[in-house]
């Protein structure tokens, strides 16, 4: 068998609903690592929240974080490393049109960047609720161009923040709702994806397309489950992952979903 590489998601695949990984998803990834395979990180999360993880898993390889906005590697310099940033006035145009396109909360954030317009309610997941001065957004704060923005709009006014940056910055700009009860929306560059990022670790690895194995559950996830030799979905995933998936796994993401069917893949 040719060396795979492995792209696994986080959220909803490697980890459980209680943003855990079990002991045994650690064993079976560090067991297909040793026998010359590469597992890799590939998830929608800012560094921020992928690294605690990544050091779990035992890693020193490059993950890529943002949805393939940003690769690179936490325990030396990646010679592929990369980053597709937004322009930093796009924040502050934004900012400005506030009322009118119903924008609630706004973060920003780069590799080492994490700043937000205002505290959010308790209510409100992922937001910061309680900000320091040198936390909230501002022409003194914001000095670099982030990678990702991440916002809460009105529910009424959803459809008018996303057809606002559809007609101004359509041609640099993705617009991604995330899914759940909450209006949040991602802004990042046009065209990237989690595939973006794959190509690169391909590239790196000198691999073929066809020995790429994808795990995935969720919608920021097609694009490397149309692209892997093998793009696999969570029993967990949404109805249209499954569809377009190559195979499915035979268990959730609470029961080991993800290392069962590599056990069984591999054969350990």
């Amino acid at each position: 068998m040719n060396k795979k590489l492995i792209a696994i998601d986080l959220d909803g695949t490697t980890l459980n609903n209680n943003s855990e990984i079990s002991q045994e998803t650690i064993n079976v990834i560090q067991k297909i690592i040793s026998k010359g395979n590469m597992v890799n990180i590939v998830t929608g999360r800012p560094p921020r929240l992928v690294e605690h993880l990544y050091k779990q898993l035992g890693f020193n390889n490059p993950m890529i974080t943002f949805n393939g906005s940003l690769g690179y590697n936490p325990t030396y310099v990646w010679s592929e490393a990369y980053q597709y940033n937004i322009d930093k006035n796009i924040v502050f145009e934004l900012l400005n049109k506030s009322e009118e396109i119903g924008i609630n909360l706004m973060t920003v954030e780069g590799k080492n960047l994490f700043l937000a317009n205002k505290s959010a309610d308790e209510s409100v997941g992922f937001f910061p609720t309680n900000l320091s001065k040198d936390e909230i957004i501002s022409k003194d704060t914001l000095t670099e161009n982030p990678i990702c923005l991440t916002l809460h709009v009105d529910k009424q006014k959803k459809e008018t923040f996303i057809n606002y940056v559809k007609q101004n910055y359509s041609d640099i700009l993705e617009v991604s709702p995330w899914g759940g009860k909450d209006p949040i929306i991602e802004v990042a560059t046009k065209g990237v994806s989690k595939v973006t990022g794959i190509k690169k670790l391909v590239n790196y690895y000198g691999i073929k397309q066809n020995d790429v194995i994808a795990f995935g559950d969720e919608f920021n996830d097609e694009s490397m489950i149309k692209y892997a030799g093998l793009g696999v979905a969570m029993k967990n995933g949404q109805p249209k992952i499954k569809e377009i998936a190559d195979d499915v796994t035979k268990f959730d993401n609470n029961h080991n979903g993800l290392a069962e069917y590599l056990k069984e893949y591999f054969k350990i």
